[in-house]
């Protein structure tokens, strides 16, 4: 059938959309002709009889693939107008144009077929609706997609040959360039560049966590280089994903590495066919060839650091967190369970934040939950690193000198990274210069621009030498004699080093890391002790015993909590109510008989416990409910309560389940304001400021060793902490005379 015979004046009467589409942006920037080409599709709409204001041309997926896999608004939009009877015909350059997938490309057959709308390429012109040009216009669509499978089939073979054997030239790291030769890696030629990354390396060798070592950078004011794609350095402020990043980089090990993630195809939420990027373990990748180039570390520490970086990670759910945090618990990511094997968690409870260790492995017993195991961690931790500091005291001098040496270069890098950067300013401001001086002064317009430019390479080269210089000034790691003699003495008395205010909690969980692998704890009840096995990094084992129950035998004497409630309640009742509260609490003396008020009256003079005595003159502050607190200071009950338990206020309670009372003094009502006082800053801030966590900062408050207020209005209620500057030393500053 002619192509003419198949136009028809209902085609002519709508629109005549022209199709255009290339793949990528480097298809488009540079393949113009085909571009042309597809453009020039107006003049064949022209010649089949359209008007030129009939003419519509979809230029909007430019640089979008047809693979089914991108969202295609212009193609989107020109399946809306066919379905809706609005197209008379569509001309594209081929199939592959239209769509490289049988799904859209048959929906569009559908749609056209239903519609009566036209198809037309430089091979001839079709309609859906008729057989023929179906069946033709179906293997068009197939052989489009199959062509699609063969050229990535191709490209991936070469890829991937070329892969195996460390030629394929992908992008490098910075710190790493590629070299003349075929596969051949090099190290940056630019001493600072180098300088940086081997610097995150020996910090993290030092503090054991990408994110100190990112801490360091931002405190120590470091610059880190970051690479644009044209190759250029720019010095800024690392990220923690940058730091991370070069930490688990094989590249940097000297490792060639290809196929460590695999895109993978998924249907989303909408019903979309998508991709998505899946990270390999290390045993599934592609190509891995070790000692392929120079590194900045070798293979070993590669994995582990890898080893370390895993253990820092947030662990899954119901696993004990093997990564060193704040907190008193020393044996935190250490103990397991001596019945189940389990890693047992870490818990604080009172005012002192006391550590304790339970096994989260519950069982059922008569109907109840019960856990596998539960202790107090003080004395736990007292005789692990009692045994701990007895088995490394003969090497004690020689971790002294080892200390002394470490105290003189552990900020040599940050040091040398400024002085590097010192020069690299002045290198920058003299080839300033030179370009300055080489303009032709004629030139004022260009003159005036180096100028400029060469002004603010000097503000630059003169902020990196002051900085250098204020560097220099402050570094406190030049130990004056009398400290050397005292690393020296506590060389012989770690105990000391161990108990010194400025060793952290942290530092005694780095030190036990160091040779203790695993503290096995099983809790015998019935000797009243706890046993531990220490097993050590060297293969050794230790066994020792901690009795966390005195046995005492047991006399007659009415039990602790009577006594205890009988001290709270001789402050507000006289005797004979005290006996009508114990009896009815079905409480008895240690004879097992009922109180009366001569019992009580007897307890209280065994116990040396004060009679009541009506107060001559009232207690200050009315006492009042939770509710009716909470009304006059204008929070919640809810925040009254959970102040209670955490220690923040103060309240009375007659019996235990009796209500809470709250006493409304000037003090209580001090600790409400509307607005932040001075030196108080949020909690985000307060972690920041002082490095260290929220459960920190919440048991120093508790302690009394941080003020608190709460801000009840604005938009930023809540908690507000001051801050303190004087932190514990080990050692007190140098005097000017030292630095």
């Amino acid at each position: 059938m002619s192509e003419n015979l198949k136009i028809n004046e209902t085609h002519r009467q709508r629109c005549a959309y022209v199709y255009i589409r290339q793949s990528s942006p480097t298809q488009v920037q540079h393949n113009r002709e085909s571009t042309d080409r597809q453009y020039q599709l107006r003049d064949r709409a022209l010649q089949l009889g359209w008007s030129a204001t009939q003419i519509r041309v979809v230029d909007e997926d430019l640089a979008h693939s047809g693979s089914g896999l991108v969202s295609r608004q212009g193609f989107g939009k020109m399946t809306q107008e066919v379905a809706l009877g609005r197209v008379g015909i569509i001309l594209c350059l081929e199939a592959s144009r239209l769509a490289r997938n049988n799904a859209e490309w048959y929906r569009l057959l559908e749609l056209c077929g239903v519609t009566d709308t036209l198809l037309a390429d430089l091979d001839g012109l079709y309609h859906p609706g008729l057989f023929n040009d179906r069946l033709l216009l179906g293997l068009k669509g197939t052989m489009a997609e199959a062509e699609l499978h063969v050229l990535r089939m191709r490209l991936n073979g070469a890829i991937r040959n070329k892969a195996r054997r460390g030629e394929l030239r992908r992008g490098l790291p910075v710190g790493l360039l590629w070299g003349e030769g075929e596969g051949e890696v090099v190290f940056h030629p630019d001493q600072a560049v180098t300088g940086a990354v081997r610097t995150v390396f020996e910090k993290f060798a030092e503090l054991g966590s990408a994110r100190q070592v990112w801490l360091w950078f931002q405190s120590g004011g470091v610059s880190f280089p970051h690479r644009r794609p044209n190759g250029q350095i720019l010095w800024v402020k690392p990220t923690y994903i940058a730091i991370h990043a070069v930490l688990s980089n094989p590249a940097y090990a000297g490792a060639y590495a290809y196929g460590k993630c695999r895109w993978e195809r998924y249907v989303d939420e909408t019903g979309r066919v998508r991709n998505r990027v899946r990270h390999l373990p290390q045993d599934q990748w592609a190509v891995l060839i070790r000692e392929h180039h120079p590194g900045f570390i070798d293979w070993a520490t590669f994995e582990m650091n890898q080893a370390r970086l895993a253990k820092n990670a947030p662990p899954p759910a119901r696993q004990a967190n093997e990564a060193v945090r704040e907190g008193s618990a020393l044996l935190q990511g250490l103990a397991t369970c001596g019945r189940c094997g389990r890693h047992l968690r870490v818990y604080y409870q009172g005012r002192n934040s006391t550590p304790g260790y339970y096994c989260e492995q519950n069982q059922a017993v008569a109907g109840r939950a019960l856990w596998c195991m539960r202790l107090g961690g003080v004395r736990v931790d007292r005789a692990v690193v009692e045994t701990f500091l007895e088995v490394i005291s003969p090497a004690g001098l020689e971790a002294a000198l080892a200390a002394q040496e470490l105290g003189e270069a552990q900020d040599q890098a940050a040091l040398r990274q400024f002085r590097l950067q010192v020069e690299r300013t002045r290198y920058e401001a003299q080839r300033a210069e030179r370009r300055y001086r080489a303009v032709e002064p004629e030139n004022r317009l260009v003159a005036r621009t180096l100028e400029t430019q060469w002004e603010k390479k000097l503000n630059d080269q003169r902020a990196a030498e002051a900085e250098l210089a204020r560097k220099e000034q402050e570094q406190k790691l030049q130990l004056t004699p009398d400290q050397r003699r005292q690393i020296r003495a506590l060389g012989s008395d770690l105990k000391r080093v161990w108990e010194a205010p400025s060793t952290t909690d942290r530092d005694r969980k780095e030190l036990l890391r160091t040779l203790l692998e695993e503290v096995r704890i099983d809790v015998l009840p019935e000797e009243a002790k706890a046993h531990l096995l220490l097993r050590w990094k060297t293969g050794a084992i230790s066994e020792l015993d901690v009795v966390w129950r005195v046995p005492r035998p047991a006399p007659i004497r009415t039990d602790e909590a009577t006594i205890e409630l009988l001290r709270r309640l001789a402050r507000h009742h006289p005797d004979r109510v005290i006996a009508g509260v114990l009896n009815r609490q079905s409480r008895t003396t240690a004879r097992g008989q009922p109180f009366t008020a001569n019992r009580v009256s007897s307890l209280r003079t065994h116990w040396k416990i004060p009679c009541y005595e009506p107060p001559s003159q009232p207690p200050e502050g009315e006492l009042l409910t939770v509710a009716a607190a909470a009304s006059q200071l204008g929070l919640a009950p809810s925040t009254l309560l959970r102040w209670l338990n955490d220690g923040f206020i103060g309240g009375e309670q007659v019996t235990p389940g009796a209500p809470w009372r709250i006493r409304m003094t000037d003090q209580l009502k001090r600790l409400i304001v509307p607005e932040a006082p001075a030196g108080y800053v949020a909690m985000p801030q307060a972690m920041r400021l002082l490095g260290v966590s929220r459960q920190t900062i919440m048991q120093r408050v508790k302690r009394g060793e941080l003020d608190v207020v709460h801000v009840s209005r604005g938009r930023q209620k809540g908690l507000r902490i001051r801050v303190l500057d004087d932190q514990p030393q080990l050692f007190d500053q140098p005097s000017a005379a030292h630095v």
